[in-house]
């Protein structure tokens, strides 16, 4: 076990969070569970496994993790950043612990790595990147940026190292907790792009401290490529090259189901929001 205080935001994660609260437990010495209003037995399924629960209204997952570092009185020399639909493996946790020994005194500040991703009970190995995240940063050193979708872990002074082993991304609720789940993203991801884009377009954006360049790489190219794309259209686009380039259709049916909802029916749904927040803008000044 290792000095670390592993944060974990929840509302109604009663299906995930015990097997997350679990696989924490070899590594981190204290379990912080920030609930933002469970209306089923999560909050009381944290506290029987041992984890402290503070409870704090939810306006984004930035605003929720950076208030639980302020508040939540770490003690810790490190900080972990935990889904509640995120389950460490034995082979992490002491790849971690060994790597927070060998670092405990140098300008190592962070560790990334990134996911397993399982969907409707199927591992998918294909059709793009998993997700990718710094899990450890050290107390004091870290947050998270303020925006509202893919928010990233800045570390804004020291070095970001990289873990082998990697977590397992598996949520347990249903279908129709996914989908929903997107629907709000949609939303979200709209309210970043209308705060971002004339940065993205005039090149006068900053984002020094995330520490994982393949991260700020990819957001470059969503902003200078694909919002660039006609929309609509770029939805398809995305689906046939992860589907069919980069070789989602090895993954079954699961996979289909998988890639059309995210990268068709979940991008669809961000143009869709987009169109609609335009034309209120021109409503409201009359054009």
């Amino acid at each position: 076990m290792a000095s670390v205080t592993a944060i974990v935001l929840t509302l109604n994660e009663e299906k995930n969070i015990e097997t997350c609260i679990r696989r924490l437990r070899p590594l981190a010495e204290r379990v912080v569970v920030v609930d933002s209003g469970s209306t089923d037995g999560t909050v009381a399924l944290a506290k029987r496994l041992g984890a402290e629960v503070l409870e704090h209204t939810f306006i984004d997952y930035s605003h929720q993790f950076n208030w639980a570092l302020e508040n939540a009185g770490i003690q810790t020399e490190w900080v972990m950043r935990v889904d509640a639909d995120e389950f460490y493996t034995p082979e992490l946790n002491n790849e971690l612990e060994t790597l927070l020994q060998v670092h405990a005194h140098d300008d190592v500040n962070g560790i990334l790595t990134e996911s397993r991703f399982y969907f409707m009970g199927r591992r998918i190995d294909h059709g793009g990147s998993k997700k990718r995240k710094i899990v450890v940063f050290r107390n004091g050193c870290g947050s998270i940026e303020k925006r509202r979708m893919d928010e990233h872990t800045i570390v804004p002074q020291g070095r970001v190292i990289e873990a082998k082993h990697r977590f397992d991304h598996m949520d347990y609720k249903d279908l129709h907790a996914f989908v929903t789940k997107l629907a709000g993203y949609a939303e979200r991801e709209a309210d970043d792009y209308f705060a971002e884009r004339d940065q993205y377009r005039t090149g006068a954006v900053e984002l020094s401290g995330v520490g994982d360049e393949k991260l700020i790489r990819t957001r470059i190219r969503k902003y200078r490529l694909y919002y660039r794309l006609p929309p609509f259209l770029r939805c398809w686009m995305l689906f046939i090259y992860a589907y069919i380039f980069r070789l989602g259709f090895l993954d079954g049916r699961e996979g289909f189901i998988y890639q059309y909802l995210y990268q068709r029916w979940y991008r669809t749904l961000v143009d869709a929001t987009i169109l609609e927040r335009e034309k209120q803008i021109k409503a409201s000044k009359g054009v």
